[in-house]
């Protein structure tokens, strides 16, 4: 990966990230070193309230596979996370399907570098990662759990007990414990080695049409999906509908500038990650770029980059699209896809 070394373990300050090295064959943790990725920003995250071990990360990823986490124990948070799609539902869920099969209302985003995120979800209702799980625990649709119940089965689990203990030193399982063993887990989640994090550290090479639609989305695109995490990491209302069943960020400020507003999400491994949009209104990249081609609608609080002056939305020719596609699938970190480190172990 670019930007890391990897080196037996000595100590690192507070600002150090933290990733795993494990072996192939067993997913058992061998040794922790990471440097943040040379290129990525600062971490939002502290790592001083939540230090990294091998054990919390080992048990974050057994609990983030673990259907005990719903009322029923049919819903894991791998349910609409799931690897292979960089840790989003996949085509065959569009929406987030819950205990009881009941379908939510948004498309389940990727999971990736959240150690640099300051705020989470389409509508941005969560500002600490630590407190992300206890929406999909808690909600009515997805997992249908009371937390607190959640905490009562943990501790009647002779298993949960003595991981918590061995890995926090504490002889009763509380929520805080719960929540920062998910996020050892969940800040694990660096992608940062694709074929343009490669180009762009001066150890690959990007095809001409590759290069072609980065000068393209550097034009086009790069206002809203900026930087190397290819998000402001603000709210927009793109001029996907002028009704409104979901209200979006509003939904939070309940400031009526925010209907229809939605988080500008990460284009890393984008090509992985279809369907596309809050409420999976697209399929393919295509059908993505045609929409801010043609089928932006005029509505009060559309992003500015979408209405300058006389031109709405951002016109492409079909071959500045293709263009733009190749770029973005440059953006797939196979590596991440496929490391063995996130994958279940019983």
């Amino acid at each position: 990966m670019k930007g890391v070394v990897f080196m037996r373990y000595v100590c690192l300050s507070y600002v150090a990230l933290l990733l795993v090295s494990c072996s192939k064959q067993s997913g058992e943790v061998e040794e922790f070193r990471f440097i943040k990725p040379e290129h990525f920003p600062s971490s939002t995250y502290n790592f001083e309230l939540n230090e990294i071990t091998e054990e919390a990360f080992l048990l974050g990823r057994k609990l983030f596979y673990d259907p005990l986490l719903s009322i029923d124990g049919s819903v894991a948070c791998a349910n609409c996370h799931q690897q292979g799609t960089a840790f989003a539902d996949g085509q065959q869920h569009p929406f987030s399907i819950g205990v009881d099969n009941e379908i939510g209302i948004r498309n389940a985003p990727a999971l990736a570098n959240m150690a640099f995120y300051k705020e989470f979800f389409w509508d941005g209702g969560v500002t600490h990662l630590d407190f992300v799980p206890i929406n999909a625990i808690e909600s009515d649709i997805e997992m249908k759990e009371d937390l607190n119940h959640l905490i009562e089965k943990l501790n009647a689990s002779s298993f949960y007990q003595l991981e918590f203990k061995e890995t926090f030193k504490i002889d009763s399982i509380t929520s805080p414990y719960l929540f920062k063993a998910l996020s050892q887990f969940m800040l694990m989640m660096v992608s940062a080695n694709s074929p343009y994090d490669k180009w762009l550290n001066n150890k690959g090479d990007l095809k001409a049409i590759e290069q072609e639609g980065l000068a393209l989305f550097q034009d086009k695109c790069a206002s809203c999906h900026e930087g190397v995490l290819f998000t402001n990491q603000e709210y927009r209302n793109i001029g996907l509908d002028s009704i409104y069943p979901d209200l979006g960020r509003a939904t939070i400020t309940e400031n009526p500038m925010d209907v229809g507003k939605f988080r500008v999400p990460s284009l890393r491994n984008v090509a992985l990650t279809a369907p596309y949009m809050h409420n999976a209104r697209f399929w393919t990249l295509k059908e993505v770029l045609d929409h801010y081609d043609e089928g932006v609608l005029d509505v009060p609080n559309l992003a500015n980059e979408l209405n300058q002056g006389s031109t709405r939305g951002i016109p492409l020719t079909e071959m500045e699209k293709e263009a733009i596609i190749s770029f973005l699938k440059t953006l797939s970190d196979v590596e991440f896809i496929q490391d063995q480190k996130f994958v279940e172990y019983n």
